[in-house]
């Protein structure tokens, strides 16, 4: 079972030596590594998130298991969609599911169910894998896809998720894959990104979770994140960095409809 690209040729190139010198623009290879437990990650078109993005995957000492997690843009498929097996292919090659842990997941949280219809046109989670496998091609992931945002739902599966990876996979990075504030003026972004990305280095999945809803802050990863810093909580983190935070018009130029990047690791 292969998941076939999705966004190959609009978000990322679809050729492999493009794609490989592009994601070398943006990396650091001089950065210090870091073992980390979990990441927030954007994933726009790497034109405009490549830069946080890379400068982020550059300071992490990739491991063996990946789990990544989506938020759901399309609409379709499960609640809490893990893709059951196989491999996910990018211009880079083939990545191979971790089975193991997907199975374990699917034995200790009732909420979880194997299901393809989410991931297939599901473009977060896909864009985060050419920088992984860039730094670590021999790495397995897995990968959910998020839609609810039942706040006591994704804590359970945050620590759900950590009692697999403590029992089976100790060094697993988690990737919450999101961006920020969407299509609001550069000064409103920045204040607004702000408060959530404070809250994400405080370590604090309530209070991230309650100013995200209650000042209308446009963070579409904002429930994988939660699952995030949940889980890596549970598996001993201390404290959060934020290492590059952008939004588009620093990019473009045009500061009157930005979206925000920011790359975050929880150590």
């Amino acid at each position: 079972m292969i998941r076939y690209p999705a966004v190959a040729g609009s978000f990322y190139s679809q050729d492999k030596t493009q794609l490989r010198s592009d994601i070398e623009d943006f990396v650091n290879k001089d950065a210090e590594k870091h073992t980390v437990l979990g990441i927030v990650s954007p994933h726009a078109g790497y034109i405009y998130s490549g830069r946080v993005a890379g400068n982020l995957y550059s300071k992490i000492e990739i491991p063996d298991t990946v789990i990544i997690l989506s938020p759901n843009h399309t609409g379709v498929g499960a609640t809490y969609s893990i893709w059951p097996g196989g491999s996910w292919r990018t211009p880079l090659g083939d990545v191979t599911v971790d089975e193991e842990v997907v199975n374990e997941l699917l034995h200790v949280c009732n909420l979880i169910e194997k299901d393809k219809e989410a991931h297939l046109d599901e473009y977060a989670a896909e864009v985060q894998i050419p920088f992984i496998q860039y730094f670590k091609p021999s790495v397995k992931i897995v990968v959910m896809v998020i839609s609810s945002r039942n706040i006591t739902d994704l804590k359970n599966i945050g620590k759900n998720l950590s009692q697999v990876l403590n029992k089976i996979r100790p060094d697993a990075l988690v990737v919450a894959s999101s961006d920020m504030t969407h299509h609001e003026t550069q000064t409103s972004a920045n204040r607004k990104d702000k408060i959530a990305i404070a809250e994400i280095l405080a370590l604090d999945e309530d209070k991230l979770y309650s100013k995200v809803h209650e000042m209308r802050i446009t963070m579409c990863g904002i429930y994988p994140t939660v699952i995030m810093l949940v889980c890596s909580k549970e598996r001993g983190a201390k404290k959060a960095e934020l290492v590059r935070y952008e939004t588009s018009g620093d990019i473009t130029g045009d500061y009157d409809q930005v979206v925000g990047y920011a790359g975050i690791m929880v150590i």
